[in-house]
Formats: structure tokens, C-alpha cells, sequence
């Protein structure tokens, strides 16, 4: 660029004569873009060249495409039946709405490109580098837990009934999705008194020699200790698995017959226990609150929009049973159709999760095709997308968009309350604007023991769990029980972490309002310590060692008695402060702490939990799992095998002299001379 061109603020043409040759058909499309570009903001004319530069040479092929700032964060993903195309698009400003892509051309500073086969491996690559890449400007499923399903296990004599979340690698039959694992056990325990069927552990059940307690109150048929034949178990389980494949009204039938049968033959107590299996069965039915006779198995999504923000309500319908249902609050740009907020969800919540035969949505999807081809090759089977007009399938994609306004309504009610209460506690504690992030931290140990630190997280869309992090405490230099020195390895860990990954930068002036598309911060504007003076200077050292003076420190000291609502506030340079005894951040503050201190606590009791039930065999090297059971079985306990001679030890199926030799001498201490 010459000197003139750099002071009249003119762009370099975008292309010279022999790449206008090259391009060919596209001479006529370069000149439209090269008159675009130089009406766009010079921010945008700077993206538009980044973004050019890298049009010249891309192939008219399928593919993925990255966005890409200054930081190397990815800003958006797309797919594209033709990426020459559709990063022309960009160039023009016309990639999916005014102000987003402008804002999005502005920002890139580099691309990346990935080249498929077809389309439908775009489709299916976008939406798995979306769930990991997470950009801020695509459609973002924020809540991606997987569903619990029940599986009636295939791989032992007598199949296990047990809930089971993640991937489906274990030989059996499984039923759902459940909406949450509160209907999962729910469902479990009335199954359980309906069929009597086991839930201990294969391990469990190979060592028992009389039946558990689970027998004893008539919810387990005890086939452990032979109570009941494996032929007859095998007929309880035959019978659960048609109650969870549709077949409910057989089952029922056959136990009311045999009910009666019983009762003719004057067996009472026979009787009363079919009584209880058949009332059990009605529990499990009675919480399916919609059972469509015409839908056997069907995915319902409905999507609600308001005041620029989304919901998808989802219900799973599964053998003529409704399995519960729950609502999504994708993160989307206002600008974006509703339509096309559908099929980017859809297309990655089944990047990971099975997909049923039929899918109903609320809206006509305008890659429709595109999304069945995509979703049939992931599933193995043909899938059907449909928006349906009339009758029961209708019916329930209404009921489904009816919960999804429902919803959006409570959520966005929430959010203007926790906005104000944010609002509150930033006058509270004298900041320049409401905060957005603020972090909770709290240790937790009993004597020193088991010690671990917990940071919460809190924003204006309530308790962000998924920013939640544990701090197991190692310093060995540590005094048992030192709670100023596990703050300052919690802070130390938690900021110098912090700043490596992301960097500090200038702090951008207070705005009292942020844009709706303003990704979560990083960094707190608000850091609760729960403690008073000494946990509070701990935690100040800190943050001064590593630089940092701009994070807003706060000790939030127990009141007298420990009485909530008594409270008295740290901040550094102030003297200790209460607020109002009703103040509505006071109430605020309180739940934060709460909350603190219960994921702390529960932290703590899951370590201890696993310390208590730890075996000292897990912890000798070339012991594995069988050659650990075959050690229990032969003495019982870990103590026994502790106590066991090299003799006895050789002795063990399964175990040869160097295994028993490696055995006996990690409880043995030998003189090595």
C-alpha cells in the first residue's frame, strides 16, 4: 500500500489481473466484493482481506470452516456444500445477519479448513467441533450431560437391573432415556418391588453366603444365595424387560391371573406379594403422565423465542411411554431465525447420544434433508424428521412448546432477579459495575485430613456448575488442619493457572449493561472468601505475588453464634461492615456461601468415602483385578491376605511364586543387605 493510499484510507485491490484469470467465472463476483469491502468499516475491511486471502485458493469441495481472532480463539464454525462459495458470502457481509457477521468479519484474523467427502460429513464434523470448540457466535449447547438409561444387564447368570449413564458399551438390554436420574431411580425401585430383581455388583453377589437386607424387605428375589432357581429368575427377568419394551399391559394381566390363582388356592401370601408387584407397576405408570398410543418411539423437540433468547423444551418417548422430558437454553445470536437455532441443535445433541426412528419438531427446518441423511448415517438406521400439522403427533409437539414458553418465561423472570441481585451486590461492596462472575472458596477437612478446597461460580444466569473446580490440598509442608495455608495453595493454583491460560488484559471501562452475546468472563469480578481477616490477608499475599490488584477480595466472617444473617464483611482497606438484616444481597451473599460450603463438603465426604473403601491390594503394582479376587476369595478380607505366609499365598488359584512373593513383601518389610 502506498503512502497515499495508507492517508485517503483506500484498500489495495483485492486481486490482481492473473489471479482474476484463475478465478475465471469469478472475475465478475471478485469486482462485487472488491466494491463491498470498501464501503465496510475499516475493522471490517481488515477481516475481509484476512478472510480474502485465504478465498483465493479454496477449493469448490464440501467442508468445514474456523473463524479464527487475534487471541487464536475460535470465534465460529461452519459447514458449506461449496466453501468457495460460502466464504465469498463472508466477504460480501452476508453470512447469517447484519450486525453478527459483521461483528464476526471484524474480529477474524485467521481460517482454518477441513474438506469432506459429501455435505453430510460437514454437517457432522461442524457439529462435533462446535461441542468442543465452543465459539462464541454458533448456536451453543450449554447443557450437554449425558441421559441415564436402565440396563438390565446380558453378561451374568443372573442379569443385574442397575442405572447407567455414558456410553452403552456394556452387553444387556437398555431403556430410555430418562429426562434425570431422579425418574431413573425412581423407576429402579419400583421395578425392583415389581420384579425382584438384583442391583448389588457382580462382586457383591458372587461373595454373598445368606441373603442381604434388600431380600428381607421383598425387593430382591435373592438368586445370590439360590432363594430363587435361575430358571425362575430368568422368568422375572423376561417379564421386566416386556414391561420396558411396551409389553405392560400383558405383564399386568399375567400377574393379576396368577393373584387370583393364588388367592383361589388359598396361598395369601402368595397372593398379597403379586398384589404388591402388580401396585408397583401402576407407581411406574403412573409417573408417565403422557403415553401416546400412536408413537412408539419419538424424540420431541420444540423451540420457544423470546426477548432475544431461546428454549428447547425435549421429550423422549420410548415404548409407548413417555420417559420425562427437559428443557435447553442454547446460547444464540437474537438475529438468528429460529429455524435454523433448531437444526444446529439437533445436529449436536445427537452427536452423542442415540437416535430414534422419529423426530418431531415444532418448525419446518430448512435442512431438513440434510440433518435426516446426517442423523441416519450416525444412527445406522433410516431417521424421520417431520413437523407434523394434525392428529396426536401434533398434539404432542404442542404440549412440548407449551413447557418451552412456560419455561424461557421462568428463566428469563430468574434472570432479571439475579441481574438486580448482582446489581445490589455490587453496590454493596462498592464496585464500579455489577458483577458478572463471581467466585465462591471454601477448604473443607476433618483435622487436616482429607483436605480440599472448592471454588463456585455464580453469574447471571444463576450457579454456572459447570465452572465449579476442587483443589485436592498436597503441600506436604501443611500443618494438619492450617486454614490460612490451604487458602494460599487454593488461590496460588486457581490465579497462576488463571493467568497462563488467560492472560490478563486491560481492564475495559465499567459498563452497567453487557451485550447479550458477551461470552462468560474468565476472570472474576468478585472473589468471596469464606472467612474472616487471616483467610482474607492469605488470599490478598497471594494475588499481590502473582500482580494481580484488581480483583475485588471480600471475607464474608460467620456472625456471632454462627447465626446467618449476622455476617460481617472484610474488604481491604475498609472497616468491617454488616449489611441490612433483610437486604435482599445479604440473602444473596448467604446462598452463595451455602452453596460453597456444600460442594466443599461433599467434596470432602466423596475423598474420605474413597480413602475408607480403598484396599491395600489396590495399591501394589502387578495386581490387577482378577488376581485380586481370586485373593479374596480364598481369604476373605485384605487383613487375611495382609497376615497370609508366602506359603499360604502360593497356595492361591491363580497366583504363582513371583506374584505371591510380590504380595507377601509389600506387607512384609525385608532387610535388603
Amino acid at each position: 500500500m502506498t503512502a497515499d493510499d495508507s492517508k485517503s484510507g483506500r484498500e489495495p485491490a483485492l486481486q490482481d489481473d492473473a489471479v482474476r484469470a484463475e478465478a475465471g467465472e469469478n472475475g465478475g463476483e471478485l469486482r462485487e466484493i472488491e466494491h463491498l469491502v470498501a464501503d465496510a468499516p475499516a475493522s471490517v475491511r481488515a477481516g475481509a482481506e484476512v478472510i480474502r486471502d485465504f478465498w483465493k485458493t479454496l477449493p469448490n469441495s464440501p467442508g468445514v470452516y474456523r473463524m479464527i481472532d487475534a487471541f487464536g480463539d475460535v470465534l465460529y464454525v461452519g459447514k458449506a456444500r461449496n466453501l468457495k462459495k460460502r466464504v465469498a458470502n463472508y466477504v460480501r457481509g452476508i453470512g447469517h445477519g447484519g450486525n453478527r457477521t459483521m461483528r464476526m468479519i471484524a474480529e477474524t484474523a485467521a481460517m482454518e479448513f477441513v474438506t469432506t467427502q459429501t455435505e453430510t460429513e460437514a454437517l457432522l464434523l461442524e457439529a462435533n467441533l462446535i461441542k468442543q470448540l465452543r465459539p462464541r457466535y454458533n448456536v451453543l449447547l450449554r447443557d450437554d450431560k449425558s441421559f441415564p438409561y436402565i440396563l438390565i444387564t446380558g453378561d451374568h447368570p443372573a442379569p443385574q437391573l442397575v442405572k447407567h449413564r455414558g456410553a452403552r458399551t456394556r452387553k444387556g438390554n437398555y431403556y430410555g432415556p430418562f429426562a434425570n436420574a431422579g425418574a431413573v431411580t425412581r423407576t429402579v425401585n419400583a421395578l425392583q418391588r415389581a420384579f425382584l430383581l438384583r442391583t448389588c455388583s457382580d462382586s457383591y453377589y458372587e461373595n454373598r453366603t445368606r441373603p442381604c437386607l434388600l431380600f428381607q424387605i421383598k425387593r430382591c428375589s435373592a438368586p445370590c444365595t439360590g432363594e430363587i432357581s435361575l430358571e425362575d429368575y430368568g422368568h422375572l427377568v423376561d417379564e421386566a424387560r416386556g414391561f420396558l419394551s411396551g409389553r405392560s399391559t400383558a405383564v399386568k394381566e399375567m400377574l393379576a391371573r396368577e393373584m387370583q390363582a393364588a388367592s383361589d388356592a388359598l396361598e395369601f401370601e402368595r397372593a398379597a406379594r403379586y398384589r404388591d408387584r402388580l401396585a408397583a407397576l401402576s407407581a411406574v405408570q403412573t409417573t408417565q403422565d403422557i403415553n401416546p398410543q400412536g408413537v412408539e418411539e419419538a424424540d420431541v423437540f420444540a423451540l420457544d423465542e423470546q426477548a432475544g433468547q431461546f428454549c428447547v423444551q425435549v421429550f423422549f418417548f420410548r415404548n409407548h411411554q413417555n420417559w420425562g422430558n427437559r428443557a435447553y437454553f442454547p446460547k444464540a445470536d437474537r438475529s438468528m431465525p429460529p429455524e435454523e437455532v433448531l437444526t444446529s441443535f439437533i445436529a449436536q445433541f445427537y452427536d452423542d447420544k442415540p437416535c430414534p426412528r422419529l423426530v418431531l419438531v415444532s418448525h419446518d427446518l430448512p435442512e431438513r434433508e440434510l440433518l435426516v441423511e446426517a442423523l441416519s448415517a450416525r444412527a445406522g438406521h433410516r431417521v424421520e424428521i417431520a413437523a407434523p400439522k394434525r392428529g396426536e403427533k401434533r398434539d404432542l409437539v404442542a404440549h412440548a412448546a407449551q413447557n418451552a414458553r412456560e419455561a424461557l418465561g421462568r428463566r428469563l423472570a430468574d434472570t432479571s432477579s439475579q441481574r438486580k441481585l448482582l446489581a445490589a451486590v455490587g453496590e454493596a461492596f462498592g464496585l464500579a459495575a455489577p458483577p458478572r462472575r463471581i467466585e465462591v472458596y471454601d477448604n473443607s477437612h476433618i483435622s487436616g485430613t482429607n483436605a480440599v478446597g472448592a471454588m463456585i461460580v455464580a453469574g447471571p444466569d444463576g450457579f454456572m456448575k459447570s465452572h465449579y473446580r476442587t483443589f485436592n490440598i498436597r503441600s506436604q509442608e501443611l500443618t494438619p488442619g492450617d486454614d490460612y495455608g490451604m487458602m494460599r495453595e487454593v488461590m496460588h493454583r486457581r490465579f497462576s493457572r488463571l493467568l497462563k491460560e488467560a492472560p490478563r488484559q486491560a481492564a475495559p471501562a465499567p459498563q452497567a449493561e453487557c451485550a447479550e452475546d458477551e461470552p462468560f468472563p474468565t476472570w472474576p469480578d468478585l472473589v468471596l472468601i469464606d472467612g474472616g481477616k487471616g483467610q482474607l490477608e492469605a488470599a490478598r499475599q497471594v494475588l499481590a505475588d502473582l500482580g494481580i490488584t484488581d480483583v475485588p477480595l471480600v471475607g464474608v466472617a460467620k456472625g456471632a453464634d454462627r447465626d446467618a444473617g449476622r455476617e460481617t464483611f472484610v474488604i481491604p482497606g475498609r472497616e468491617p461492615f454488616r449489611l441490612p438484616p433483610r437486604d435482599p444481597a445479604l440473602y444473596f451473599i448467604q446462598r452463595l456461601r451455602d452453596e460453597a460450603h456444600r460442594f466443599a463438603i461433599g467434596t470432602h465426604r466423596a475423598k474420605r468415602k474413597r480413602d475408607i473403601a480403598r484396599n491395600p491390594l489396590d495399591e501394589i503394582v502387578g495386581i490387577g483385578p482378577a488376581r485380586k479376587r481370586a485373593l479374596l476369595h480364598h481369604f476373605g478380607t485384605a487383613k487375611a491376605v495382609s497376615r497370609a505366609s508366602l506359603e499360604d499365598l502360593q497356595r492361591v488359584p491363580g497366583i504363582n511364586a513371583a506374584t505371591a512373593r510380590l504380595v507377601y513383601d509389600f506387607f512384609h518389610e525385608t532387610d535388603v543387605r
